[in-house]
């Protein structure tokens, strides 16, 4: 018998599960060494499909069996329970059971996701219930009086789509002096922060022009960057510094405060990120920092992207080199 009927409260929806998701649970968990990974499996699978029957009905289009959910190895190696929405990202879906009142979150999963959905499965196997969202986690265990009703994850998604895809920075350009709209040099950058009273820019950055052990073909530009209310709209300042090496260039970031302050907001997040979405690199303010800083190096063709974040918000800016 197939049941049809869904139920919504406050939170979330109770749907079924189908017949083809239980034997997929199945496949899979026979495929794990031991009882408890073949459990894990078993749920994180369910979680996955419940999750995607729900954005079929609302009409969102996903991957199913792109995400490493689905992929053996990752199964038998990692705790992922990931869901490919089409042009957004990889949302997870985590299971918990029946009077759980939080839901663990394993550390591997707390980057490269849009957010976090957690899904109740009952013990009879027959239903399970989409419980709420959250857009971000810091901790192995997230409440579940915690959860955001499923409207903020569908404003998420909807966000996200409404986002236009931003055309990649080309670094190599710099060095001829083609530089991309938004970006200036530190020198113009500062004077315009200076001559505005309510951003102006105390910080203390050294130019091309004043450091006489920097090679000519050192390039540097910086942009500012605005999180909103997080920081009561007073921008930060990301400079991006290139030095040609042999088959390679180096790359220097540094986030700074504006609007004279004197340190970053306390959290505030410079991380880069490779080519897949993961993290790379990642610098975190502390209470009295004037600035972050990360360097690196890459090929060039090579992309990579720079998030500058602070609790829920985050911009990006996406290079190649």
């Amino acid at each position: 018998m197939t049941r049809t009927t869904q139920r919504v409260d406050d939170l979330g929806i109770t749907l079924p599960i189908t017949q083809a998701a239980c034997k997929m649970a199945e496949r899979f968990a026979h495929q794990q060494p031991n009882s408890a990974k073949a459990e894990q499996v078993r749920l994180n699978t369910l979680a996955v499909w419940v999750v995607n029957e729900y954005f079929q009905l609302m009409e969102i289009p996903t991957n199913l069996n792109v995400g490493d959910s689905w992929n053996p190895i990752m199964q038998l190696c990692s705790n992922v329970a990931d869901l490919e929405i089409t042009s957004v990202g990889r949302l997870e879906c985590r299971p918990v059971k029946l009077n759980e009142q939080a839901c663990f979150i394993p550390p591997e999963t707390w980057e490269d996701r849009v957010g976090y959905v957690v899904v109740q499965v009952d013990e009879s196997l027959h239903e399970a219930h989409i419980l709420g969202f959250m857009r971000s986690v810091n901790d192995e265990f997230l409440p579940l009086h915690q959860l955001q009703p499923l409207e903020a994850l569908i404003d998420r998604i909807a966000q996200l789509q409404a986002s236009p895809a931003k055309a990649l920075v080309n670094l190599s350009q710099w060095f001829i002096g083609q530089v991309d709209a938004g970006w200036q040099t530190v020198e113009a950058l500062r004077e315009l922060l200076d001559s505005r009273p309510n951003y102006a820019f105390r910080g203390s950055v050294t130019t091309e022009e004043s450091s006489a052990n920097q090679r000519s073909q050192t390039t540097k530009r910086a942009k500012l960057i605005d999180l909103g209310i997080q920081i009561a709209h007073q921008p930060l300042m990301l400079i991006v510094e290139i030095s040609p090496e042999e088959n390679q260039t180096s790359i220097r970031l540094q986030l700074h405060p504006t609007a004279n302050r004197v340190y970053l907001p306390e959290g505030v997040k410079l991380t880069v990120l490779d080519e897949s979405g993961a993290v790379f690199l990642e610098a975190q303010a502390r209470s009295a920092d004037n600035y972050i800083q990360l360097q690196f190096r890459g090929d060039i063709q090579e992309q990579f992207s720079v998030e500058i974040s602070l609790d829920d918000m985050s911009v990006r800016e996406q290079f190649i080199i």
